[in-house]
């Protein structure tokens, strides 16, 4: 089973939180004060925030500028997930996933189950990586953000974390990309 080997040492993550809503201010936009509350008291460092309006290209260019900037190692967004005419979350970002992890959808499902039944279909949380950067697409709700970083991202983001996590993985994500061609 998973557990901390207190043998290894925490690695704090540069981590930009973007949340996409077409009403939400920094004033009231508490799911991603969710996400910055719990990933500062995890230790990790916040690299930026942003509030972006439900669009595909503004989602899109907001995510690119982290991806290629060094300081952001993993973006966590909140909203935009659901299945309304304005949720594009995960079209804008799935097109930029050169590799998509599927299992983080069906853990987000499987923790979102046991609190919401079966309202969790409504949610197309789904994550990927992209230029060497984690991507975290979690819906809008203060609860569903809860449970993203407690039951998955807290322990995927912790370097200490057994039998795996994500941390110790991070210098090979961009491998193809430093391939030469022969």
């Amino acid at each position: 089973m998973s557990r901390i080997d207190e043998k290894r040492s925490f690695v704090p993550l540069n981590i930009a939180v973007l949340t996409v809503s077409d009403t939400r201010s920094e004033e009231d936009d508490r799911s991603g004060a969710t996400l910055v509350s719990r990933l500062e008291e995890a230790g990790h460092h916040l690299a930026d925030r942003s509030i972006v309006k439900d669009d595909v290209p503004t989602i899109q260019d907001r995510v690119k500028a982290w991806i290629k900037d060094e300081g952001v190692d993993v973006v966590i967004s909140t909203g935009g997930t659901g299945l309304t005419g304005r949720d594009v979350t995960p079209e804008a970002l799935e097109a930029l996933f050169e590799k998509r992890i599927d299992g983080f959808s069906t853990a987000f499902h499987m923790l979102s189950y046991e609190k919401i039944g079966t309202s969790t279909v409504q949610s197309r949380a789904t994550a990927g990586v992209a230029g060497g950067t984690y991507i975290f697409c979690l819906p809008g709700s203060p609860g569903a953000c809860k449970d993203g970083w407690d039951g998955i991202l807290k322990s995927q983001l912790d370097y200490r974390h057994m039998p795996c996590n994500f941390v110790e993985i991070m210098p090979r994500l961009d491998e193809h990309l430093q391939r030469t061609k022969s």
